[in-house]
Parts: structure tokens; sequence; C-alpha cells
């Protein structure tokens, strides 16, 4: 009983770390876009996390053998920032009296989300499931929790980007340090 106490702090802190990236991310690109929007992009962002965090939870085992996906992932992120940079964080420092965003952004903006998805949802897969191990009631908890907290925090992002345009850096910075994270992992793998 211990051991699963200690699983279940361990899959917290994890959740709390790695659910506030797509988080960011899913804040940021909703950011740019009216209330109405926003609720529909957050929405498709985070569904699109948590299809991808079930079929890499289920999948686990495997992708923990294959050398190079980190690297991959890392530079996936790479040019999420670059998009994010080019889209949001850009465009705060133009004057924007009228946001009118037409379908194809929209749908850039989610293709952008689901790109970013791929990558930190396995990170989280692969955190949690390593910290749970073989309690699969636990793993199932923190996949849950990161879901209700990546909901919450992406609404909470999007709110604070649309009223401090500053926050824009901050997110870009956390993903940068996540994709070089992940690129170095891999790169040690190899050195």
């Amino acid at each position: 009983m211990t051991e699963q106490i200690v699983i279940f702090f361990q899959i917290v802190f994890i959740d709390l770390v790695l659910a506030g990236d797509n988080a960011i991310i899913i804040g940021m690109i909703a950011s740019q876009f009216p209330s109405d929007q926003r609720k529909k992009i957050i929405f498709f962002g985070i569904s699109a996390a948590v299809i991808l965090r079930i079929i890499f939870t289920l999948i686990t085992a495997y992708l923990l053998q294959i050398t190079g996906i980190r690297l991959i992932g890392g530079i996936l992120l790479l040019y999420v920032c670059y998009k994010l940079y080019v889209d949001v964080v850009k465009n705060n420092n133009k004057e924007k009296n009228n946001l009118k965003v037409d379908n194809s952004s929209f749908l850039k903006a989610i293709t952008t989300i689901i790109i970013a998805d791929v990558t930190m949802s396995l990170d989280n897969v692969l955190g949690v499931a390593g910290a749970a191990r073989d309690h699969y009631f636990l793993l199932i908890f923190g996949l849950l929790l990161s879901i209700a907290l990546m909901a919450t925090a992406a609404t909470l992002v999007s709110k604070w980007i649309k009223k401090y345009k500053g926050i824009a850096w901050i997110g870009l910075f956390a993903i940068l340090a996540v994709a070089i994270d992940l690129i170095y992992t891999d790169i040690k793998l190899f050195i």
C-alpha cells in the first residue's frame, strides 16, 4: 500500500509538470481566436491529446524500445515553437482591434496543436507509465488527471495571453525547453 501511495504522488507530480506543456500550446493558439472559436480549439486540442494518450498508453512498452523517438519529437516541437512565434507572439506585437479568423487558420491551429500533442502526449504517457509500472489503476488515474489539468490550464493560459501579451513569450520558452530536453535526451543515448 505504501508503494501505491508513493506512485500516486509521483504520477500527480509528473502530470502537473507535463500536462502544463500541452496546456501552454493549446492556450497560446486559442488566445488568437474569438471566444466561441477559442472554446472549440481548446475542446479539439484536449480531445486530440486524450485520444493520443490512450493510444500511446496502449503501445507504451513498444515505444520505450524505439531509440530516436524523443529526438523526432523534439524536432517537431522546434517546428511548433517556430509556428507559435510566427502565429502568436509576432501577431501579439501588432494591434488587433477587429480579430477575424477564417476556417483555414482555424484548421491550421488545430493541426499545430495535434503536432504538439503527439510529442507532449508521448512524453506524459512515458513518464506516467514509468512511474505506475504494473499498477494499471494508477496509470488510468494519471491519464485522467492529466486531461483534467490540461483542460483547466489551457483555458486559463488562453485568457491570460489575451490579457497579458508577455505571457506568450514565457510559454514559447517553456515549449522550447521541452524540445531541447527531448533532443538532448536522445542524443545522449547516441554518444
